[in-house]
């Protein structure tokens, strides 16, 4: 007797797979009841109505992903194809503009592209030298290019400067300009000024002329005035011609985008770039090279609308936001091909 109870009951053994909790109210008959209450339309409804819902979720967050896609190639897009920097005027962020110094400084800033002004002497030499460059070193205010002699230009030279490291600095002549930069960059753009006395008059001549001299392969002439560029392209087929492309003070209207037969390169005011006006230039075959282009946002606006060439002062600051977003762009995973 003492040993059948000191015996201790043993537990019964567990299940090695326990049976799932039974539901206390199952799908089908939660369906039943549901058929009882409402009518058979409206649970179809219901149905329909769950089925769509199921499907936001998933729907929402495609969208997302591909509008962050969308974001990061216009962000990143242009890096496979990158603009080519181009100083206007040289980098005058610390020397004078068209000054051999600014040149020197942006061909040391390894730029893609220079810019010239390009202004003609009333005895025919033609100047890096923009009006009003000449009126800021002449104090006087309604001074132009075609109204100074060579010689009057050239006694400027003792305040033409800007850092101080440069010691009576000469208003270069286009033809020093060219010598010293066209084999040092991709592209050099002259920025032919049109003034009084004699405006267009042999201006073409002169140009062209210069462009032999210097064998300025790389060189595209463009102007505000369409007559001297049609007058470049009826001279020679082998100079790359441009036009401008701004708003004109007259009417205030944007001027024809496509315009100028024979013109490669469309030089356009910033402001007025955006997707569609980029995707008419490449449906009939023209490059975009935007126009001044001296602040981060507008810099980094022309980068997402993937133009050919930005035209700035500051060339400077537009390599460093270049490279920049290049960082950016590869740590947040961008493939480059």
């Amino acid at each position: 007797m003492r040993g059948l109870l000191g015996r201790r009951r043993q537990p019964p053994p567990l299940p090695l797979f326990p049976g799932a909790k039974r539901s206390s109210a199952p799908a089908s008959l939660l369906f039943v009841r549901l058929r009882r209450i409402l009518p058979a339309s409206r649970l179809l409804r219901l149905l329909l109505l769950l089925a769509l819902l199921s499907l936001v979720p998933p729907a929402f967050f495609h969208l997302r992903l591909r509008r962050f896609h969308r974001m990061r190639e216009r962000k990143c897009g242009w890096i496979t194809s990158p603009p080519m920097v181009c100083a206007h005027g040289g980098d005058s962020t610390n020397a004078f503009p068209n000054s051999m110094e600014a040149f020197r400084m942006a061909l040391d800033a390894r730029v893609d592209c220079v810019e010239v002004d390009v202004s003609r002497s009333s005895d025919g030499v033609l100047f890096a030298l923009h009006d009003r460059d000449l009126q800021k070193i002449s104090g006087n205010s309604t001074a132009k290019v075609g109204h100074w002699s060579t010689d009057e230009i050239k006694a400027l030279s003792s305040r033409f400067q800007l850092s101080k490291s440069v010691q009576n600095e000469e208003v270069p002549k286009a033809e020093d300009a060219l010598a010293m930069i066209a084999q040092s960059v991709r592209q050099v753009i002259l920025d032919v000024k049109v003034g009084p006395p004699l405006f267009e008059k042999g201006l073409a001549d002169d140009v062209l002329s210069l462009l032999k001299r210097t064998n300025c392969k790389n060189c595209l002439v463009w102007a505000k005035s369409d007559d001297l560029g049609r007058d470049m392209i009826k001279l020679s087929e082998d100079v790359m011609v441009g036009y401008i492309v701004m708003v004109d003070k007259s009417t205030g209207r944007r001027t024809e985008l496509v315009r100028l037969k024979g013109a490669k390169v469309a030089g356009v005011y910033h402001p007025l770039i955006h997707e569609k006006v980029v995707k008419v230039m490449r449906r009939h075959d023209k490059k975009v090279f935007a126009w001044t282009v001296d602040d981060s946002n507008s810099m980094e606006k022309m980068l997402y609308e993937h133009v050919d060439a930005i035209v700035t002062s500051n060339p400077s600051l537009l390599q460093q936001l270049m490279h920049e977003t290049r960082t950016e762009c590869m740590e947040d995973g961008f493939s480059f091909p």
